[in-house]
Protein backbone atom coordinates (compact mmCIF):
# COMPACT_ATOMS: atom_id res chain seq x y z
CA UNK A 1 0.00 0.00 0.00
CA UNK A 2 1.30 3.44 -0.92
CA UNK A 3 1.78 6.10 1.74
CA UNK A 4 -1.02 8.19 0.20
CA UNK A 5 -3.41 5.24 0.13
CA UNK A 6 -2.60 4.37 3.73
CA UNK A 7 -3.24 7.94 4.80
CA UNK A 8 -6.57 7.93 2.94
CA UNK A 9 -7.62 4.68 4.61
CA UNK A 10 -6.69 6.03 8.04
CA UNK A 11 -8.69 9.20 7.39
CA UNK A 12 -11.75 7.15 6.49
CA UNK A 13 -11.33 5.18 9.70
CA UNK A 14 -11.28 8.32 11.81
CA UNK A 15 -13.79 10.57 10.05
CA UNK A 16 -16.77 9.84 7.87
CA UNK A 17 -17.79 12.38 5.27
CA UNK A 18 -19.16 15.56 6.85
CA UNK A 19 -22.90 15.74 6.28
CA UNK A 20 -23.39 19.44 5.72
CA UNK A 21 -24.56 22.10 8.10
CA UNK A 22 -26.00 20.41 11.14
CA UNK A 23 -25.28 19.47 14.74
CA UNK A 24 -21.97 18.38 16.24
CA UNK A 25 -22.12 16.15 19.31
CA UNK A 26 -18.99 16.11 21.45
CA UNK A 27 -18.10 13.23 23.77
CA UNK A 28 -15.14 11.09 24.86
CA UNK A 29 -13.75 7.59 24.46
CA UNK A 30 -15.48 5.77 27.31
CA UNK A 31 -18.39 3.47 26.55
CA UNK A 32 -20.71 4.81 29.25
CA UNK A 33 -20.58 8.23 27.57
CA UNK A 34 -19.86 7.35 23.94
CA UNK A 35 -22.73 4.86 23.67
CA UNK A 36 -25.60 7.14 24.80
CA UNK A 37 -24.22 10.01 22.70
CA UNK A 38 -24.18 7.67 19.70
CA UNK A 39 -27.80 6.75 20.43
CA UNK A 40 -28.68 10.46 20.56
CA UNK A 41 -26.90 10.99 17.23
CA UNK A 42 -28.78 8.07 15.67
CA UNK A 43 -32.04 9.48 17.04
CA UNK A 44 -31.38 12.94 15.57
CA UNK A 45 -30.32 11.42 12.25
CA UNK A 46 -33.62 9.54 12.23
CA UNK A 47 -35.33 12.95 12.19
CA UNK A 48 -33.26 13.95 9.15
CA UNK A 49 -30.71 16.06 11.04
CA UNK A 50 -27.14 16.08 9.66
CA UNK A 51 -25.13 15.03 12.71
CA UNK A 52 -21.46 14.48 13.47
CA UNK A 53 -20.05 12.95 16.65
CA UNK A 54 -16.66 14.39 17.61
CA UNK A 55 -14.89 12.07 20.05
CA UNK A 56 -12.04 13.16 22.31
CA UNK A 57 -9.35 10.46 22.35
CA UNK A 58 -9.36 10.45 26.16
CA UNK A 59 -8.29 8.16 27.61
CA UNK A 60 -6.17 7.08 24.65
CA UNK A 61 -5.92 3.30 24.51
CA UNK A 62 -4.50 2.73 21.03
CA UNK A 63 -7.82 1.27 19.85
CA UNK A 64 -9.71 4.53 19.34
CA UNK A 65 -9.42 4.54 15.54
CA UNK A 66 -10.87 1.04 15.38
CA UNK A 67 -13.76 2.09 17.60
CA UNK A 68 -14.53 5.05 15.36
CA UNK A 69 -14.33 2.88 12.25
CA UNK A 70 -16.70 0.34 13.80
CA UNK A 71 -19.20 3.04 14.77
CA UNK A 72 -19.01 4.58 11.31
CA UNK A 73 -19.82 1.23 9.72
CA UNK A 74 -22.61 0.49 12.20
CA UNK A 75 -24.30 3.92 12.04
CA UNK A 76 -23.96 5.01 8.38
CA UNK A 77 -26.33 7.97 8.82
CA UNK A 78 -24.01 9.51 11.44
CA UNK A 79 -20.59 11.05 10.82
CA UNK A 80 -17.82 10.33 13.36
CA UNK A 81 -14.57 12.19 13.91
CA UNK A 82 -11.74 11.32 16.30
CA UNK A 83 -10.15 14.36 17.92
CA UNK A 84 -6.43 13.93 18.65
CA UNK A 85 -5.36 14.02 22.30
CA UNK A 86 -3.63 17.19 23.47
CA UNK A 87 -0.12 16.95 24.95
CA UNK A 88 -1.13 18.61 28.22
CA UNK A 89 1.38 17.04 30.56
CA UNK A 90 5.09 16.41 30.68
CA UNK A 91 6.23 12.77 30.60
CA UNK A 92 7.05 13.09 34.30
CA UNK A 93 3.52 14.24 35.13
CA UNK A 94 1.99 11.55 32.95
CA UNK A 95 3.93 8.89 34.85
CA UNK A 96 3.04 10.26 38.29
CA UNK A 97 1.35 7.40 40.20
CA UNK A 98 -0.17 9.89 42.63
CA UNK A 99 -1.96 11.92 39.96
CA UNK A 100 -5.70 12.02 40.62
CA UNK A 101 -7.39 10.22 37.68
CA UNK A 102 -10.57 12.33 37.79
CA UNK A 103 -8.72 15.66 37.85
CA UNK A 104 -6.41 14.43 35.08
CA UNK A 105 -9.37 13.29 32.99
CA UNK A 106 -11.14 16.66 33.12
CA UNK A 107 -7.86 18.50 32.40
CA UNK A 108 -7.22 16.30 29.36
CA UNK A 109 -10.75 16.82 28.07
CA UNK A 110 -10.47 20.57 28.56
CA UNK A 111 -7.16 20.57 26.70
CA UNK A 112 -8.88 18.93 23.72
CA UNK A 113 -10.73 22.22 23.09
CA UNK A 114 -8.06 23.35 20.61
CA UNK A 115 -8.66 20.26 18.45
CA UNK A 116 -12.44 20.67 18.80
CA UNK A 117 -12.25 24.31 17.75
CA UNK A 118 -10.13 23.44 14.70
CA UNK A 119 -12.59 20.73 13.71
CA UNK A 120 -15.62 23.00 14.05
CA UNK A 121 -13.90 25.60 11.88
CA UNK A 122 -13.28 22.96 9.19
CA UNK A 123 -17.01 22.27 8.79
CA UNK A 124 -19.79 24.17 7.04
CA UNK A 125 -21.52 26.51 9.52
CA UNK A 126 -22.61 24.42 12.48
CA UNK A 127 -26.11 24.94 13.87
CA UNK A 128 -25.26 23.75 17.39
CA UNK A 129 -22.70 21.99 19.54
CA UNK A 130 -23.98 19.44 22.05
CA UNK A 131 -21.28 18.56 24.60
CA UNK A 132 -21.26 15.64 26.99
CA UNK A 133 -21.41 16.82 30.61
CA UNK A 134 -17.79 15.74 31.21
CA UNK A 135 -16.82 17.71 28.08
CA UNK A 136 -18.70 20.81 29.21
CA UNK A 137 -15.65 23.06 28.79
CA UNK A 138 -16.21 22.52 25.08
CA UNK A 139 -18.80 25.29 25.45
CA UNK A 140 -15.80 27.65 25.29
CA UNK A 141 -15.12 26.53 21.72
CA UNK A 142 -18.76 27.08 20.76
CA UNK A 143 -18.72 30.55 22.34
CA UNK A 144 -15.62 31.51 20.35
CA UNK A 145 -17.43 30.63 17.12
CA UNK A 146 -20.78 32.06 18.17
CA UNK A 147 -22.42 28.62 17.91
CA UNK A 148 -25.36 27.75 20.19
CA UNK A 149 -24.10 25.32 22.81
CA UNK A 150 -26.03 22.60 24.61
CA UNK A 151 -25.08 19.98 27.19
CA UNK A 152 -26.03 16.33 26.87
CA UNK A 153 -26.61 15.10 30.40
CA UNK A 154 -26.51 11.31 30.18
CA UNK A 155 -27.72 10.98 33.78
CA UNK A 156 -31.17 11.49 35.26
CA UNK A 157 -33.08 14.74 35.74
CA UNK A 158 -32.90 14.33 39.54
CA UNK A 159 -29.10 14.34 39.38
CA UNK A 160 -29.25 17.34 37.06
CA UNK A 161 -31.44 19.29 39.50
CA UNK A 162 -28.99 18.41 42.27
CA UNK A 163 -25.94 19.50 40.29
CA UNK A 164 -27.62 22.76 39.24
CA UNK A 165 -28.39 23.58 42.87
CA UNK A 166 -25.12 22.67 44.62
CA UNK A 167 -23.12 25.69 43.31
CA UNK A 168 -25.70 28.09 44.77
CA UNK A 169 -25.78 26.32 48.16
CA UNK A 170 -23.70 27.53 51.05
CA UNK A 171 -23.45 24.49 53.36
CA UNK A 172 -21.86 25.18 56.73
CA UNK A 173 -19.75 22.01 56.56
CA UNK A 174 -18.56 19.55 53.96
CA UNK A 175 -21.21 17.08 52.85
CA UNK A 176 -19.02 14.26 54.12
CA UNK A 177 -19.40 15.55 57.67
CA UNK A 178 -23.18 15.24 57.48
CA UNK A 179 -23.20 11.43 57.43
CA UNK A 180 -26.65 10.04 56.64
CA UNK A 181 -28.38 13.40 57.16
CA UNK A 182 -30.94 13.96 54.43
CA UNK A 183 -30.31 16.67 51.85
CA UNK A 184 -33.32 18.34 50.24
CA UNK A 185 -32.67 19.60 46.72
CA UNK A 186 -35.50 21.27 44.75
CA UNK A 187 -37.62 18.65 42.99
CA UNK A 188 -35.44 15.78 44.23
CA UNK A 189 -36.23 12.95 46.64
CA UNK A 190 -34.22 13.47 49.87
CA UNK A 191 -30.69 12.09 49.56
CA UNK A 192 -28.43 11.03 52.44
CA UNK A 193 -25.35 13.25 52.28
CA UNK A 194 -23.10 10.20 52.21
CA UNK A 195 -24.83 9.03 49.01
CA UNK A 196 -23.53 12.00 47.01
CA UNK A 197 -20.58 11.35 44.65
CA UNK A 198 -17.33 10.95 46.59
CA UNK A 199 -15.84 14.02 44.92
CA UNK A 200 -18.45 16.18 46.68
CA UNK A 201 -17.89 14.91 50.20
CA UNK A 202 -14.79 16.96 51.07
CA UNK A 203 -14.53 20.62 50.11
CA UNK A 204 -10.78 20.55 50.83
CA UNK A 205 -10.17 17.82 48.25
CA UNK A 206 -9.06 19.03 44.80
CA UNK A 207 -11.73 16.81 43.21
CA UNK A 208 -14.39 19.00 44.82
CA UNK A 209 -13.23 22.07 42.92
CA UNK A 210 -12.97 20.10 39.69
CA UNK A 211 -16.50 18.72 39.81
CA UNK A 212 -17.90 22.05 40.99
CA UNK A 213 -16.29 23.62 37.92
CA UNK A 214 -18.28 21.20 35.74
CA UNK A 215 -21.50 22.04 37.58
CA UNK A 216 -20.86 25.73 36.93
CA UNK A 217 -20.74 25.10 33.18
CA UNK A 218 -24.33 23.85 33.11
CA UNK A 219 -26.04 27.29 33.33
CA UNK A 220 -23.93 28.50 30.39
CA UNK A 221 -25.74 26.13 28.03
CA UNK A 222 -28.59 27.23 25.79
CA UNK A 223 -30.33 24.03 26.77
CA UNK A 224 -29.72 20.62 28.34
CA UNK A 225 -30.72 17.34 26.74
CA UNK A 226 -31.24 14.62 29.36
CA UNK A 227 -31.47 10.86 28.92
CA UNK A 228 -34.75 10.49 30.80
CA UNK A 229 -38.46 10.95 30.18
CA UNK A 230 -41.09 13.11 31.83
CA UNK A 231 -43.17 10.36 33.47
CA UNK A 232 -40.20 8.82 35.27
CA UNK A 233 -39.09 12.00 37.09
CA UNK A 234 -41.98 14.47 37.10
CA UNK A 235 -40.89 16.45 40.18
CA UNK A 236 -37.31 16.99 39.01
CA UNK A 237 -38.41 17.88 35.47
CA UNK A 238 -40.93 20.40 36.80
CA UNK A 239 -38.39 21.93 39.20
CA UNK A 240 -35.85 22.46 36.41
CA UNK A 241 -38.49 23.87 34.07
CA UNK A 242 -39.60 26.22 36.86
CA UNK A 243 -36.01 27.27 37.59
CA UNK A 244 -36.20 26.35 41.28
CA UNK A 245 -32.71 24.76 41.55
CA UNK A 246 -31.28 28.24 40.82
CA UNK A 247 -33.88 30.74 42.00
CA UNK A 248 -33.16 34.18 40.62
CA UNK A 249 -30.50 32.79 38.28
CA UNK A 250 -30.56 31.37 34.77
CA UNK A 251 -31.57 27.76 34.19
CA UNK A 252 -31.18 26.30 30.68
CA UNK A 253 -34.19 24.82 28.92
CA UNK A 254 -34.53 21.10 29.58
CA UNK A 255 -35.23 18.61 26.79
CA UNK A 256 -36.02 15.11 28.11
CA UNK A 257 -35.19 12.97 25.07
CA UNK A 258 -34.78 9.52 26.61
CA UNK A 259 -34.70 6.70 27.11
CA UNK A 260 -31.81 6.48 24.64
CA UNK A 261 -31.26 2.74 24.54
CA UNK A 262 -30.09 0.79 21.54
CA UNK A 263 -29.11 -2.81 21.03
CA UNK A 264 -25.48 -3.60 20.41
CA UNK A 265 -25.44 -3.98 16.65
CA UNK A 266 -23.26 -6.69 15.23
CA UNK A 267 -24.15 -10.32 15.81
CA UNK A 268 -25.03 -10.60 19.50
CA UNK A 269 -28.23 -12.48 18.66
CA UNK A 270 -26.21 -15.70 18.71
CA UNK A 271 -24.39 -15.04 21.97
CA UNK A 272 -24.22 -18.12 24.19
CA UNK A 273 -25.98 -16.35 27.04
CA UNK A 274 -29.05 -15.75 24.89
CA UNK A 275 -29.10 -19.35 23.74
CA UNK A 276 -28.95 -20.43 27.39
CA UNK A 277 -31.79 -18.05 28.32
CA UNK A 278 -33.95 -19.51 25.56
CA UNK A 279 -34.12 -22.71 27.62
CA UNK A 280 -35.24 -21.00 30.85
CA UNK A 281 -38.84 -20.32 31.97
CA UNK A 282 -40.18 -16.77 31.66
CA UNK A 283 -39.19 -14.44 34.49
CA UNK A 284 -37.08 -17.09 36.24
CA UNK A 285 -33.50 -15.76 35.90
CA UNK A 286 -31.60 -13.21 37.97
CA UNK A 287 -29.08 -11.30 35.86
CA UNK A 288 -25.98 -9.88 37.58
CA UNK A 289 -23.75 -7.37 35.82
CA UNK A 290 -21.86 -4.42 37.30
CA UNK A 291 -21.19 -2.49 34.11
CA UNK A 292 -18.17 -2.01 31.90
CA UNK A 293 -15.91 -0.43 34.55
CA UNK A 294 -16.96 -1.90 37.90
CA UNK A 295 -15.54 -4.81 39.82
CA UNK A 296 -15.37 -6.17 43.36
CA UNK A 297 -12.75 -8.07 45.40
CA UNK A 298 -12.47 -11.83 45.03
CA UNK A 299 -13.84 -12.34 48.57
CA UNK A 300 -16.99 -10.48 47.54
CA UNK A 301 -17.42 -12.69 44.49
CA UNK A 302 -17.44 -15.68 46.82
CA UNK A 303 -20.18 -14.14 49.00
CA UNK A 304 -22.30 -13.43 45.91
CA UNK A 305 -21.87 -17.01 44.74
CA UNK A 306 -22.98 -18.44 48.09
CA UNK A 307 -26.01 -16.14 48.18
CA UNK A 308 -27.05 -17.08 44.67
CA UNK A 309 -26.69 -20.78 45.38
CA UNK A 310 -28.77 -20.55 48.55
CA UNK A 311 -31.50 -18.51 46.84
CA UNK A 312 -32.47 -21.47 44.69
CA UNK A 313 -33.09 -19.21 41.69
CA UNK A 314 -31.57 -19.43 38.23
CA UNK A 315 -28.94 -16.81 37.47
CA UNK A 316 -26.84 -15.36 34.67
CA UNK A 317 -23.71 -13.68 36.05
CA UNK A 318 -21.12 -11.58 34.18
CA UNK A 319 -17.93 -11.67 36.29
CA UNK A 320 -15.14 -9.18 35.76
CA UNK A 321 -11.59 -9.66 37.01
CA UNK A 322 -11.59 -8.56 40.67
CA UNK A 323 -10.00 -5.51 42.25
CA UNK A 324 -7.70 -5.75 45.27
CA UNK A 325 -9.57 -5.75 48.61
CA UNK A 326 -8.19 -2.32 49.55
CA UNK A 327 -8.63 -0.71 46.11
CA UNK A 328 -10.22 2.73 46.18
CA UNK A 329 -13.12 3.60 43.91
CA UNK A 330 -10.90 5.18 41.24
CA UNK A 331 -9.40 1.76 40.48
CA UNK A 332 -12.77 0.70 39.15
CA UNK A 333 -12.22 2.96 36.15
CA UNK A 334 -9.29 0.82 35.03
CA UNK A 335 -9.80 -1.68 32.23
CA UNK A 336 -10.30 -5.16 33.66
CA UNK A 337 -9.63 -8.26 31.65
CA UNK A 338 -11.50 -11.53 31.52
CA UNK A 339 -11.88 -13.28 34.85
CA UNK A 340 -10.69 -16.84 35.45
CA UNK A 341 -14.05 -17.55 37.02
CA UNK A 342 -13.54 -21.10 38.26
CA UNK A 343 -10.57 -20.09 40.41
CA UNK A 344 -12.48 -17.13 41.86
CA UNK A 345 -15.62 -18.95 42.98
CA UNK A 346 -16.19 -21.43 45.84
CA UNK A 347 -15.06 -25.00 45.26
CA UNK A 348 -17.73 -26.96 43.42
CA UNK A 349 -20.00 -23.93 42.89
CA UNK A 350 -20.11 -24.26 39.12
CA UNK A 351 -20.84 -27.99 39.34
CA UNK A 352 -23.56 -27.60 41.98
CA UNK A 353 -25.34 -24.86 40.02
CA UNK A 354 -24.85 -26.34 36.58
CA UNK A 355 -28.07 -26.10 34.60
CA UNK A 356 -29.71 -23.36 36.68
CA UNK A 357 -26.78 -20.96 36.56
CA UNK A 358 -24.44 -19.56 33.92
CA UNK A 359 -21.29 -17.59 34.70
CA UNK A 360 -19.62 -15.58 31.95
CA UNK A 361 -16.17 -14.10 31.97
CA UNK A 362 -16.36 -10.30 31.84
CA UNK A 363 -19.11 -9.51 29.34
CA UNK A 364 -22.70 -10.10 28.26
CA UNK A 365 -24.88 -8.33 25.65
CA UNK A 366 -26.76 -6.49 28.39
CA UNK A 367 -29.53 -4.85 26.37
CA UNK A 368 -30.49 -8.09 24.67
CA UNK A 369 -30.21 -10.07 27.91
CA UNK A 370 -32.47 -7.67 29.82
CA UNK A 371 -35.07 -7.80 27.07
CA UNK A 372 -35.14 -11.59 27.10
CA UNK A 373 -38.41 -12.92 28.58
CA UNK A 374 -36.51 -15.29 30.91
CA UNK A 375 -35.03 -12.40 32.94
CA UNK A 376 -36.89 -11.70 36.19
CA UNK A 377 -34.52 -9.37 38.06
CA UNK A 378 -31.31 -7.39 37.56
CA UNK A 379 -28.51 -6.93 40.11
CA UNK A 380 -26.99 -3.65 38.94
CA UNK A 381 -24.34 -1.09 39.89
CA UNK A 382 -26.95 1.62 39.16
CA UNK A 383 -25.20 3.31 36.27
CA UNK A 384 -27.84 5.39 34.50
CA UNK A 385 -27.38 3.65 31.15
CA UNK A 386 -28.05 0.30 32.84
CA UNK A 387 -31.08 1.75 34.63
CA UNK A 388 -32.55 2.96 31.35
CA UNK A 389 -31.94 -0.45 29.82
CA UNK A 390 -33.75 -2.13 32.72
CA UNK A 391 -36.64 0.33 32.60
CA UNK A 392 -37.21 -0.19 28.88
CA UNK A 393 -37.11 -3.94 29.44
CA UNK A 394 -39.48 -3.83 32.44
CA UNK A 395 -37.03 -5.59 34.77
CA UNK A 396 -36.89 -4.92 38.56
CA UNK A 397 -33.53 -3.83 39.94
CA UNK A 398 -31.50 -4.98 42.94
CA UNK A 399 -29.33 -1.95 43.58
CA UNK A 400 -25.64 -2.32 44.44
CA UNK A 401 -24.06 1.09 43.68
CA UNK A 402 -20.30 1.34 43.18
CA UNK A 403 -19.07 4.89 42.47
CA UNK A 404 -19.84 8.36 41.04
CA UNK A 405 -23.55 9.24 41.16
CA UNK A 406 -24.68 5.62 41.47
CA UNK A 407 -25.59 5.90 45.17
CA UNK A 408 -27.88 8.79 44.29
CA UNK A 409 -29.42 6.69 41.54
CA UNK A 410 -30.05 3.94 44.07
CA UNK A 411 -32.10 6.37 46.16
CA UNK A 412 -34.11 7.46 43.14
CA UNK A 413 -34.80 3.89 41.95
CA UNK A 414 -35.81 2.49 45.33
CA UNK A 415 -37.36 5.42 47.19
CA UNK A 416 -38.79 7.58 44.41
CA UNK A 417 -39.44 5.47 41.31
CA UNK A 418 -40.24 2.27 43.28
CA UNK A 419 -38.52 0.11 40.66
CA UNK A 420 -36.20 -1.91 42.86
CA UNK A 421 -34.68 -2.70 46.24
CA UNK A 422 -31.34 -1.95 47.89
CA UNK A 423 -28.77 -4.65 48.56
CA UNK A 424 -27.60 -3.48 51.97
CA UNK A 425 -23.94 -3.49 52.88
CA UNK A 426 -22.66 -1.88 49.68
CA UNK A 427 -21.12 0.93 51.75
CA UNK A 428 -19.51 -1.45 54.25
CA UNK A 429 -16.63 -3.87 53.94
CA UNK A 430 -18.67 -6.67 52.42
CA UNK A 431 -22.18 -7.55 51.23
CA UNK A 432 -22.91 -10.84 52.93
CA UNK A 433 -24.23 -13.94 51.21
CA UNK A 434 -27.36 -13.84 53.37
CA UNK A 435 -28.22 -10.36 52.08
CA UNK A 436 -27.82 -11.45 48.45
CA UNK A 437 -30.05 -14.48 49.10
CA UNK A 438 -32.68 -12.44 50.95
CA UNK A 439 -33.00 -9.70 48.33
CA UNK A 440 -33.13 -12.16 45.44
CA UNK A 441 -35.94 -14.02 47.21
CA UNK A 442 -37.72 -10.75 48.04
CA UNK A 443 -37.86 -9.60 44.42
CA UNK A 444 -38.50 -13.01 42.88
CA UNK A 445 -40.88 -14.55 45.44
CA UNK A 446 -42.62 -11.99 47.66
CA UNK A 447 -45.74 -9.87 47.30
CA UNK A 448 -43.56 -6.76 47.51
CA UNK A 449 -41.54 -8.17 44.63
CA UNK A 450 -44.73 -8.56 42.61
CA UNK A 451 -45.60 -4.91 43.27
CA UNK A 452 -42.17 -3.87 42.00
CA UNK A 453 -42.56 -6.05 38.91
CA UNK A 454 -45.94 -4.51 38.16
CA UNK A 455 -44.47 -1.03 38.57
CA UNK A 456 -41.55 -1.82 36.24
CA UNK A 457 -43.93 -3.08 33.57
CA UNK A 458 -45.81 0.20 33.81
CA UNK A 459 -42.52 2.11 33.51
CA UNK A 460 -41.66 0.04 30.42
CA UNK A 461 -44.94 1.04 28.78
CA UNK A 462 -44.52 4.70 29.69
CA UNK A 463 -40.98 4.69 28.28
CA UNK A 464 -42.29 3.27 25.01
CA UNK A 465 -45.08 5.84 24.94
CA UNK A 466 -42.58 8.68 25.42
CA UNK A 467 -40.78 7.62 22.25
CA UNK A 468 -43.90 7.22 20.12
CA UNK A 469 -44.93 9.87 17.62
CA UNK A 470 -46.46 12.57 19.80
CA UNK A 471 -44.87 11.17 22.96
CA UNK A 472 -43.12 13.51 25.39
CA UNK A 473 -39.54 12.60 24.43
CA UNK A 474 -40.21 12.67 20.70
CA UNK A 475 -41.88 16.06 21.12
CA UNK A 476 -38.88 17.34 23.08
CA UNK A 477 -36.50 16.13 20.38
CA UNK A 478 -38.55 17.83 17.67
CA UNK A 479 -38.69 21.02 19.73
CA UNK A 480 -34.90 20.97 20.06
CA UNK A 481 -34.46 20.45 16.32
CA UNK A 482 -36.96 23.19 15.44
CA UNK A 483 -35.16 25.64 17.73
CA UNK A 484 -32.06 25.25 15.55
CA UNK A 485 -33.84 26.07 12.28
CA UNK A 486 -32.46 23.00 10.58
CA UNK A 487 -34.15 22.04 7.32
CA UNK A 488 -35.06 18.35 7.51
CA UNK A 489 -36.86 16.06 5.07
CA UNK A 490 -40.64 15.90 5.40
Amino acid sequence: MTQAAGKQKNTRAQTTQAMGSGVVLYTWMVRGHLHPMTQLADHLAGHGVPVTVAVADVPSTGESSQTIARLSATYPSVSFHLLPPAPTRSPEDAADPNADPFITLIADLRATNAALLAFLRSLPPVKALVADFFCAYGLDAAAELGVPAYVFFSLCASALATFLHIPVMRPAVSFGEMGRSLLHFPGVHPIPASDLPEALLDRENMQYGTILGLFEQLPRATGILSNTFDWLEPRAVKAINDGTPRLGKSVPKLFCVGPLVGEERGGNKNHESLSWLDKQPAGSVVFLCFGSASSVPAEQLSEIAVGLERSGHAFLWAVRAPVAPDADSTKRFEGRGDAAVEALLPDGFLDRTRGRGMVMSSWAPQVEVLRHPAIGAFVTHCGWNSIMEAVTAGVPMLCWPMYAEQRMNKVFIVEDMKLGVTIDGYDEAMVKAGEVEAKVRLVMDSEHGKEIRDRTMLAKQMAADALECGGSSTAACVEFINSLNISTPN
